[in-house]
């Protein structure tokens, strides 16, 4: 099902063109695209007589994409040259790595050299008559005599060979090409029922490999294997045990490598997980809308009024107004697929696998948003998934002491992630492993923030939501609540209101101190705390009298609709809602102040 949906993925791009370059957006079957660092230009006699880099204008500049004919494979005990191109080791024999075998690069020269002059002696394409006279003179010691000499940066980099005076590259005249088909149909394969396509057709000995994975081997990894013995079936050997044409690898493992490039915005990073996505619709704009619409979802852009218009859509969708209504480019019947992969050794371990409709993903994400949602919202442009997720990590504080640094990739659970993401996407519970270490985090760093608590308030209403629990959640401040829990959090701002506004700025304060023990074990902590509030209370009314009145009147009002004895413990569920009536009562103060010092001119 996977690879047949990254086929016809593939053959949609195979006939979109990049907006940018102008050049097809995949390149076509038996061609990989490949970075190509340096250009290697060669006159009719096959003397090299310039080189030319190809890098980006980047700040640190990077090698540019450049399809190519698909990669040989070398490793560290094959060598196999490619065709028309290659690093330094196989185009002119030298390297700057060092390797146990101090002969192999002088092999992989010989074998680019051999397989060249064996298949090129016969051509009449200039180009290609340059490149065999290039290679029957050039000597692996030449390259100190050489005009290449000073630029030392080209060793161990991709090159490509280009005729002077002429456009393009060698490898890109259609004589090399129609070259390259010939070598690739003389490639002795089995023939047999492609399991993708259905067709008899020339199998996959070893597919080719997908590169840019999280993690992952610097020289790509393999989705589909089989290099041991218990791997293997009925004696067949590698690719053979799951027949897949030679077509139908090249087309998934293209399309996935395209969909992994990060500057193609078809991957999100969640955890230690790539997630690819790509949408199937009655034209190409209406896939590209979809996916557009998803990966801003997904990751909200910084410009508050772009990311505004796409959370727009979420929230006339929750309210039930059908696709088409909202934005003509959207279908509900558009298929959507979303591909969670990370590294496994050299193999690739599939995390989760999404196969639906547009419609239904944009209720499950326009749930989710509208279950996060809170007055006053908790963030001036939405967070993505990663940002959500990290505040679970450990946070430290900023060296200045101003709030906390960003937290780490690697501080977040890879299981987390992807339990949350595909609670997302499917609209299921959110694990409830979130909503216990959201609380750990708030008791560890005391960081009671708006994302944190609209997160643990999206646990309890998703839960309420789905009928697990009997009582919904707030979205703002509610005086009415007789949620035991809820009070007790909005109890305990009042109680830290009362002492900072009596004895000032402290270092430590109530919240600091005893927040872990009066969201867990009120019983223990409350009277005392009460105790004090009185004193601070007198003060209060010498100094401020009017703020007195209001504190003491919110206390009051709490109290009157508290149990007789404060609860001995509270649940996991519990001490969620405790934090979000503790946040919510905390706000209702900012927002009073807010008002005092900018009144509305009436």
């Amino acid at each position: 099902m996977i690879l047949a949906k990254l086929v016809n993925y593939y053959h949609r791009l195979a006939n979109e063109t990049d907006k940018i370059s102008g050049s097809l957006k995949v390149p076509s079957y038996g061609f990989s695209e490949e970075k190509i660092s340096y250009i290697l230009v060669l006159n009719e006699q096959g003397e090299l007589v310039d080189y030319q880099t190809n890098l980006t204008d980047d700040k640190k500049p990077q090698p540019k994409l450049v399809s190519v004919p698909k990669v040989g494979g070398s490793s560290s005990n094959s060598i196999k040259p490619d065709f028309l191109w290659g690093n330094s080791q196989y185009v002119l024999g030298i390297t700057n790595k060092v390797t146990k075998n101090s002969d192999r690069t002088q092999k992989m020269f010989e074998a680019f050299k051999n397989y060249h002059l064996q298949n090129l002696k016969d051509v009449k394409d200039d180009g290609l008559k340059a490149l065999y006279l290039f290679l029957s003179n050039w000597k692996d010691g030449d390259f100190s005599n050489s005009i290449l000499y000073k630029e030392k940066d080209i060793i161990d980099k991709n090159i490509v060979f280009k005729l002077d005076g002429v456009s393009g590259f060698i490898h890109q005249s259609q004589a090399a090409k129609d070259l390259w088909y010939q070598l690739c149909d003389a490639d002795e394969l089995e023939m047999g029922i492609c399991l993708v396509t259905g067709n008899k057709s020339r199998i996959a000995y070893k597919h080719p490999v997908i590169k840019d994975i999280f993690g992952g081997e610097r020289a790509g990894n393999l989705l589909i294997s089989f290099n041991k013995e218990s791997f293997k079936s009925y004696g067949k050997e590698k690719g053979n045990n799951a027949p897949v044409s030679e077509q139908s690898a090249f087309a998934y493992t293209t399309a996935l490598n395209y969909l992994l490039r990060r500057e193609n915005n078809h991957c999100l990073m969640i955890g230690d997980t790539s997630t690819v996505f790509w949408a199937e619709a009655d034209s190409v704009e209406q896939a590209e809308f979809a996916e557009d619409i998803f990966a801003a979802v997904m990751n909200p852009p910084d410009d508050e009024q772009e990311a505004s218009k796409i959370f727009n859509i979420l929230e006339q969708i929750s309210a039930g107004r059908p696709l088409k209504e909202i934005a003509p480019q959207l279908a509900e019947n558009t298929r959507f697929y979303i591909l969670g992969l990370a590294p496994n050794a050299s193999r690739i371990s599939i995390r989760f696998w999404l196969d639906t409709t547009f419609g239904e993903l944009a209720h499950h994400l326009a749930n989710h948003w509208q279950d996060l949602a809170m007055e006053p919202c908790a963030w001036k442009t939405p967070p993505s998934i990663w940002r959500l997720i990290g505040e679970t990590a450990v946070k430290f504080k900023r060296k200045d002491g101003n709030g906390y640094e960003l937290p780490k990739l690697e501080n977040v659970s890879p299981v987390l992630a992807g339990e949350m993401t595909r609670a997302i996407l499917n609209d299921t519970p959110y694990p409830m492993s979130l909503l216990s270490q959201l609380i750990t985090r708030l008791r560890a760093d005391g960081d009671i923030n708006g994302i944190r608590i609209a997160m643990i308030k999206a646990v309890l209403q998703r839960k309420f939501r789905k009928g697990l629990i009997t009582e919904g959640v707030p979205m703002s401040l509610n005086l009415e609540s007789e949620n035991t829990a809820y009070l007790m959090g909005r109890l305990f701002a009042v109680l830290e209101r009362i002492q900072s506004q009596a004895l000032g700025e402290l270092n430590a304060g109530i919240a600091d101190r005893y927040y872990g023990s009066a969201s867990s074990v009120p019983y223990s902590v409350f009277p005392r705390l009460l105790s004090g509030a009185k004193h601070h209370l007198s003060r209060l009314r010498k100094d401020k009298a009017g703020m007195a009145v209001i504190l003491d009147k919110d206390l009051g009002d709490i109290i009157f609709r508290l149990p007789e004895t404060f609860p001995r413990h509270f649940s996991i569920d519990e001490q969620g809602r405790f934090a979000i009536g503790y946040y919510h009562q905390k706000q209702s103060y900012f927002a009073k102040k807010a008002m005092i010092d900018n009144p509305v001119e009436e």
